[in-house]
């Protein structure tokens, strides 16, 4: 469909270090993915180089009971991919043992070298053919919208996904300002829903300090600011299988619909037929043995009703 978005793994045991964080491994993933897709795009390479890269990670972690600490873990892996860089180099060959990414440096700094074929290297702007390194502008969005996050909405505490929403907020804006700078935005993708970027930076600012429970436009905005700025996007919950399902394949339905017609009155079956027929179920299969989503109706009756799986896909598994 054009527009990159990758749905991805576990959450990482506690570290403080990018070089053993799945964080970096999907970072790397993802960065070389899109620079694979915009090496014939000037514009996207001047904002390369210029700039750099922003790459959004939307997490649905509640801010109750076990899931704190992994959120608290996960804003830290993200945090320090801040000091990571990336430097595009020539491969000696074409043999896809020439082409995998290498990681070198020290905690302090860590630089992912992406070895390219010749042909693909040669397209490069020179600045970036001779070594300079491409800064990365990590950031993090969460959203609980499980029974566990009604929980804390009414009883607990949720000032530490505030705290995280609002911190990467001003990233995300800051990184919006220098771009503005530097490139022309008439080179950023072309979408049949323009709204202006920073009308929509508004509205997510607006939206993080809204007291409103379960927000979850705070994610719809963040992920469309992400690919108006020619991020990448990451999305994962506690395993990554079951509410990571149900927002990805939001996404891509809401991507149909915005961009590529889908009629409203079909958005509902197309969502419920991607969740039920396609790739998600798949993987919860591997995961588990079982092509059922990890809920039962009690826990949906908490969920937003776009993140609710269609009848027969959930119920109880054994394991």
């Amino acid at each position: 469909m054009g527009r990159w978005s990758c749905q991805v793994v576990p959450l990482p045991a506690p570290t403080s270090s990018p070089l053993c964080s799945p964080q970096l491994a999907a970072l790397a993933c993802g960065f070389v993915m899109r620079l694979y897709a915009g090496v014939k795009d000037k514009g996207f390479l001047q904002q390369l180089h210029l700039v750099g890269l922003i790459a959004q990670f939307e997490s649905l972690l509640s801010t109750y009971s076990e899931e704190i600490g992994m959120l608290e873990d996960m804003e830290v892996g993200i945090s320090d991919l801040q000091r990571v860089t990336f430097k595009i180099t020539e491969a000696k060959s074409d043999d896809p043992g020439d082409l995998q990414p290498v990681v070198s440096g020290r905690r302090e700094h860590y630089t992912v070298e992406v070895p390219l074929p010749h042909d693909v290297f040669e397209a490069l702007p020179e600045e970036i053919k001779e070594g300079k390194l491409l800064q990365v502008y990590p950031v993090l969005f969460n959203v609980g919208i499980n029974q566990q996050q009604t929980l804390a909405e009414r009883f607990g505490d949720i000032s530490s996904q505030e705290r995280i929403n609002q911190k990467n907020f001003e990233i995300l804006d800051g990184y919006y300002k220098s771009l503005s700078d530097k490139v022309p935005l008439q080179y950023l993708p072309c979408f049949q829903t323009q709204t202006d970027l920073k009308e929509l930076l508004e509205t997510l600012g607006q939206n993080i300090v809204t007291k409103k429970r379960k927000n979850v436009e705070i994610l719809w905005l963040a992920g469309t600011i992400c690919r108006r700025l020619n991020g990448i996007r990451f999305t994962s919950c506690k395993s990554a299988k079951d509410r990571t399902s149900m927002s990805v394949t939001l996404e891509q339905c809401a991507l149909l619909r915005d961009e590529h017609e889908l009629n409203k009155d079909y958005f509902v079956r197309a969502l419920d037929c991607m969740r039920r027929e396609g790739c998600r179920i798949e993987n919860v299969q591997k995961n588990i043995k079982c092509r059922k989503y990890a809920f039962n109706m009690l826990q949906l009756m908490a969920f937003p009703k776009f993140y609710r799986p269609p009848d027969g896909t959930y119920g109880k598994v054994d394991t």
